[in-house]
């Protein structure tokens, strides 16, 4: 086949299914029909992912597919699920050590921040400030659209729902002694009891999230109290181990496209194609809380700040387009600090901070998370609270740290959340589905909540260029 052949077949293909969906509506078709038309779309993606040789294509690719399998052979579809669970794995077993040796490096591999002094606690408290309130919009918005509700849980298999009480067999009979006023009491202090790890293997074997954080954070305390010629073997190891850990993401992520489309796949089979209108109403209120992110704190930010808003559109319009099209903070970084510096951000609080926020600022990961995490509760028909809200959130802002750089890491937190406060993977396995559409978006607020992070330290400390910024279309 020729190349125009090529490029013209996918549309080709598209057209025809659209025209026999069209003929359908107004006269009723043989099923076999629209299989056809499907299976002839099929074949026309396919033709499309491979000439552009994309991993973000061939995924988009793969929701399609998998939409039209779970609908034309649902047999089929239900027995893909061994796919998806498969991918779930490979996820899972990143958590662990991606966790340790990023807040372990983070800690103590920035050891020298006492000598940065001002910038450091006016970074972190920026940070934290504004990855709260994304967690709280994130939080209102989900519980605002109600895009989970209505999920069809008789269809959830019972074997991936939690149990009804979390519990453990020998708090519920110390309960038994306990007066019932004084309850929460104990409930409370067995929680934290609960964070302190036993044996650090075991948490990582158990994917306890909470006692990974404990042991990672004091134990990188620890390290950077050593002396430097004591500390810096095992600093290196961690960074080591955080970069192949970043390496061996990247590397699974290859197998995403199936994992993906089995996972769409199983859904819409064992679901019914009713799932995706909940699945779009996740999407669109991701979308309309980011907007909000963007316009009700982000904005008013900049304003306060006296920031020129046309300029910082135009220096931040390329890295943000970048990590748009890759879901990938890291992939935006070179053109960040190259821009931002230009901008009239000094290299030193460029150099410190942007770094510093691929970690700690993610305020597009944090607000898809808290979100994200309440959808797979509504979902399972699960009645949380806004005290238990507010854990989930709190331990998402903890957790969420110091994966920014790859592309869907959010959902390595989600899954380890999950298991954490024992809400259904199986919903996680449906979110797969739209998880790439939903990484563009939030990534590219990361890249804007960082970029105005710099300026904002740059005016903080006195040593912004305003009229640098002014000049930036300029150049």
């Amino acid at each position: 086949m020729s190349p125009t052949l090529l490029r013209i077949f996918p549309y080709f293909t598209l057209t025809v299914a659209v025209l026999l969906h069209g003929i359908n509506l107004l006269n009723s078709l043989p099923p076999d029909y629209l299989v056809f038309g499907h299976l002839l779309f099929v074949l026309g993606m396919i033709t499309y992912a491979l000439q552009r040789k994309n991993l973000t294509t061939w995924i988009l690719v793969s929701i399609v597919m998998g939409v039209i399998v779970g609908r034309d052979y649902p047999g089929i579809a239900l027995s893909l699920q061994p796919l998806s669970q498969g991918f779930i794995r490979l996820v899972k077993t990143i958590v662990g050590p991606i966790l340790f040796a990023t807040l372990v490096y983070g800690i103590a591999g920035h050891s020298d921040l006492k000598q940065v002094g001002r910038m450091a606690w006016k970074s972190l408290l920026y940070f934290y400030t504004a990855t709260t309130i994304a967690l709280f919009i994130g939080l209102a918005a989900i519980n605002i659209s109600q895009a989970g509700v209505g999920i069809d849980a008789s269809k959830i298999p019972h074997h991936d729902l939690p149990a009804t009480s979390s519990l453990k067999e020998a708090d519920q009979r110390a309960l038994e002694s306990i007066p019932e006023e004084n309850h929460w009491i104990f409930k409370t202090t067995s929680f934290f009891r609960d964070v302190f790890p036993e044996n650090i293997i075991k948490s990582i074997y158990d994917n306890q999230v909470l006692q990974i954080v404990v042991f990672a954070v004091i134990f990188g305390i620890g390290l950077a109290q050593l002396p430097e010629r004591k500390k810096r073997p095992m600093v290196d190891f961690v960074d080591s181990l955080a970069e192949t850990m970043f390496k061996y993401t990247h590397i699974i992520m290859y197998f995403a496209p199936i994992g993906v489309g089995a996972a769409m796949a199983y859904t819409v089979g064992h679901m019914g194609i009713d799932i995706l209108k909940y699945l779009f109403m996740l999407l669109l209120t991701l979308y309309c809380a980011l907007i909000a992110f963007l316009l009700l704190v982000l904005l008013p930010i900049a304003l306060y700040m006296k920031v020129p808003i046309k300029q910082f559109i135009q220096a931040i319009k390329e890295p943000v387009s970048i990590a748009f099209a890759t879901t990938s903070s890291d992939a935006a970084l070179p053109v960040v600090m190259q821009n931002m510096e230009k901008f009239g951000v000094p290299r030193k609080i460029v150099s410190f901070v942007v770094p510093t926020g691929y970690s700690f600022n993610l305020d597009g990961t944090t607000l898809y998370l808290s979100l994200a995490s309440i959808f797979v509760a509504q979902a399972a028909g699960m009645d949380l609270s806004f005290g238990q809200q507010l854990l989930i959130c709190l331990t998402l802002m903890i957790t969420s740290k110091g994966v920014a750089a790859i592309p869907r890491a959010s959902l390595i937190i989600l899954i380890a959340t999950a298991d954490q406060f024992g809400l259904p993977v199986f919903i996680i396995a449906a979110i797969l589905g739209i998880d790439e559409l939903m990484d563009m978006g939030r990534t590219s607020v990361n890249v804007i909540g960082n970029c105005l992070a710099s300026v904002v330290i740059a005016k903080w400390e006195g040593e912004f260029d305003q009229q640098a910024a002014l000049n930036f279309e300029e150049e």
